[in-house]
This record gives C-alpha cells, structure tokens and sequence, in this order.
C-alpha cells in the first residue's frame, strides 16, 4: 500500500479546503449534480467520458491520462483525495485508475458526498479555475492490480485453491434473476448468472448505508474472511462493468492490505457475452 494514506476522513479534508496541499475530485456518473453543489475547489470527473476510451470499451491511455491530469492542474506529485455520491462508488473506481497509472499520491474521502453532506459541510455552485499543468507521465498500467479475460478464463474460474473469485453484483444479479442494477439498465450482457466458484459478497456490504463510510477494519475482515480466506490467496473481484468491485478492490488491497487482489474490469458485461465459458445461475 501507498504511503500516503487510501482512506482520509471529511475533518481531515475540511482541515485543507483553504490549502494548495490537495486536489479534491469529484467522480460521478452523472456530472451535472457536481453543477448543482460541490466541495469547494473540487474539480470534476465523469466516469466514462473522462476515464474511458470513446471508441473501444476499454479505460484511456497512458497517454490521455497523462493529459487529463494536466488538463485538471494535477502533477505527479499532487496529493488527489477523490470522492462522489453513491458511497463512493465511481469514485473508488477512479482511485483504481490512479493506482493503475502509478500515481499513489491519492485518497479517497470515507462517505463521499453523502457523509459531508449528511454533516452540513460547505457545498459551492462556483466555476472552478484550474490552471493547467504540463509534462505529467503516467506510468505503464499496473497489470498486477488487474484481471484480463484470459487470466480469469484460465486461471480462476471455479476458484480452485489459492485463489477466489469475489461477485460483487446484487444478490438477484448474481443468481440471474436480474441483469442489472434497476436504475442502470445499460450494457447488458447476453446472458444472466455468475462465474463459477464466484462467492457473492455485495460492494454495499463494506460501508454503512446510512453515512455512506467504510465499516471498521474488524467488520470488514469478517465480511471478506471466508471468502478470501488467507492474506497469500490471489482474489478477483468483479461486477458488470468493473466500477463496483474496484471499491471492493479497494476494501480488499488497500484497507484490508491482501497483496493479491485484481480488479476484472470487463466483468459480467464481457464475460456474460463470450461464447461457450462455464455460467452458473441460482
């Protein structure tokens, strides 16, 4: 794990509102609530026009992430504390973006936009002025922290020992009952069910739903343990398109600390679509 810490609480980013020592991102899917409100001097990132590609289905490139740094006045060096709505759902999945490009001057703000707001924190509707920086160098993608289709067809299907596959879709999505998430009814795949060997541990379980913030370490290992099992087993997680189970990634390799954990990015929505691969349902 990163040195500088994963998770920072709203006191510790409120403490530096006034301050040049952090960059606040806002990461949702739907950039007009950051229109609305926002943390003041927070800029925006939408999770698909900015992070991913806008022609293949597959995250930008080394070379566009580098650019959109600039182009958000963030360095290499810049401490990035990311936040957003749904418990920070998109904005974990863009924490694992930075991971993944090298940057590890990042945290993530335990609650997101429901806890500050929760705690009548101060939310501005003013422009942002950024002043671009130049020459930031994403470094090449950490595969280490991600799982391709072929790994997973290979190497993790049935879970056999050693390893674990973590489903973090609904529980109805999971046995094929449904295909998606109610209100996101988009990019469904041509199949329902999940992964064999998969255990079905829903992302929401690791936060409280009333604040939005991570259970306690203790809670945490005991809602992971079985599943996971030791600290050496090597652990994917997936949902449908990748962005629930990088907070579940998160969770794991960052709070957790499991050295071993990867994030399978094309999910249920690429393997849901492949011909003859092993399906379970129920």
């Amino acid at each position: 794990m990163a040195s500088t810490p994963p998770l920072v609480s709203p006191d510790w980013v409120s403490d530096r509102l006034e301050s040049d020592e952090i960059r606040l991102v806002e990461v949702d899917e739907d950039t007009t609530l950051y229109d609305v409100s926002h943390l003041p001097g927070a800029v925006a990132l939408h999770w698909r026009d900015d992070l991913q590609d806008g022609v293949r289905r597959a995250f930008i490139s080394q070379q566009a992430f580098g650019e959109l740094m600039d182009a958000k006045g963030i360095a290499n060096d810049t401490h990035v504390v990311l936040y957003g709505g749904n418990n920070n759902w998109f904005a974990a999945y863009a924490y694992w973006y930075f991971a993944l490009y090298g940057h590890d001057n990042v945290s993530l703000m335990d609650g997101g936009r429901k806890r500050w707001e929760l705690e009548d924190r101060p939310m501005t509707s003013d422009a942002v002025s950024v002043t671009p920086t130049s020459g930031y160098k994403a470094a090449e993608p950490d595969n280490d922290i991600r799982a391709v289709r072929d790994q997973v067809l290979s190497s993790y299907v049935g879970a056999p020992a050693g390893r674990a596959l973590i489903d973090v879709r609904s529980p109805a999505e999971f046995s094929g009952d449904a295909s998606a998430p109610p209100h996101l009814p988009q990019e469904n795949a041509q199949v329902r069910g999940h992964i064999p060997g998969a255990a079905n541990i829903p992302w929401s379980t690791a936060v409280d739903p009333e604040t939005g913030s991570f259970l306690g370490l203790d809670r945490l290992r005991s809602v992971y343990g079985d599943a996971v099992g030791g600290p050496d087993t090597d652990v994917v997680a997936y949902c449908r398109i990748g962005e629930r189970s990088a907070h579940t990634w998160f969770v794991l390799h960052e709070l957790l600390g499991y050295d071993n954990v990867r994030n399978y990015d094309g999910s249920w929505t690429e393997y849901g679509s492949l011909v003859d691969v092993p399906v379970e349902r129920g």
